[in-house]
């Protein structure tokens, strides 16, 4: 089969950043999902007008049962290329459960089950953040950290965070990188690669809704960094398309920054 007809499967897919790489992966069908079906079935309405080849399911990724769905979905639809994660919640959740088991958890359980779908040259893309960059190496963490479905994991993580969910945030975001190195050896066997992508701050809704609520610390991040803007959901998604094509055939169990160069100016304010 030619690799352009090979499936490019984006969760969060009706985000901003999610919206951006299906547009840059406009050559190959796409399977969107997110949570909603109202915004699953706007995001492919608005894809097929402009003349996607584009598909859509709702899917819970905390759900087993739901990956599960969107596995049999995809393979129905042909071979699979790549997985493109960007589904996920903020800190701004409030909830240090909520934030492990979105952000973390949920990134376990799709890996394991699209690796039953990984073929030569498949690639999963996991979206990670800056802020992951700000956490120090720790034994005692990063054990619990790649091994997020353990029963003790929250429990031991929830330990250094101190009851912030920002921060929570910024430590399972560690463990999204960590998992790409935990199943490196397992899709290379398959001729397959994973990677993590970090995002620095990028204008998309959930973005420019942080920079209303706090304007100051927002322009601060903006002024620290070397470019001297903000990025664009576009930047990430450049960088994910690179990392799927045959270009990147010998990337793998890395971490990509994509922050202007911000996050080792906000680790000298810290």
């Amino acid at each position: 089969m030619n690799i352009q007809k090979k499936q490019i499967v984006i969760t969060g897919g009706a985000g901003g950043i999610g919206q951006a790489c299906a547009r840059a992966f406009k050559k190959h069908p796409l399977v969107i999902t997110d949570y909603s079906q109202d915004k699953v079935n706007e995001t492919v309405e608005n894809l097929s007008k402009e003349g996607f080849d584009v598909s859509g399911i709702v899917c819970d990724i905390t759900s087993k049962k739901d990956i599960e769905k969107l596995i049999q979905f995809v393979s129905n639809k042909g071979e699979f290329k790549a997985l493109i994660h960007t589904a996920g919640v903020s800190g701004t959740v409030k909830d240090l459960k909520k934030v492990y088991t979105i952000d973390l958890v949920a990134t376990e359980l799709l890996v394991d089950a699209f690796y039953k779908l990984a073929i030569k040259d498949s690639v999963a893309v996991l979206l990670a953040s800056m802020m992951a960059h700000t956490v120090p190496p720790n034994e005692i963490y990063d054990d619990a950290l790649v091994n997020p479905q353990a029963s003790d994991s929250f429990d031991i993580v929830s330990k250094f965070v101190n009851n912030d969910s920002d921060v929570m945030y910024n430590f399972v975001k560690r463990g999204v990188q960590l998992l790409t190195i935990k199943n490196a050896n397992k899709w290379g066997e398959k001729g397959a690669r994973i990677v993590s992508v970090s995002p620095g701050v990028i204008e998309t809704p959930m973005a420019l809704k942080a920079a209303q609520e706090h304007p100051k610390r927002m322009e601060k991040i903006k002024q620290a960094t070397p470019l001297k803007r903000n990025g664009q959901p576009e930047d990430v998604a450049d960088v994910i398309y690179f990392l799927t094509s045959n270009a990147a055939r010998f990337i793998t169990s890395t971490d990509i920054l994509v922050d202007g160069g911000v996050v080792h100016n906000i680790k000298k304010m810290t």
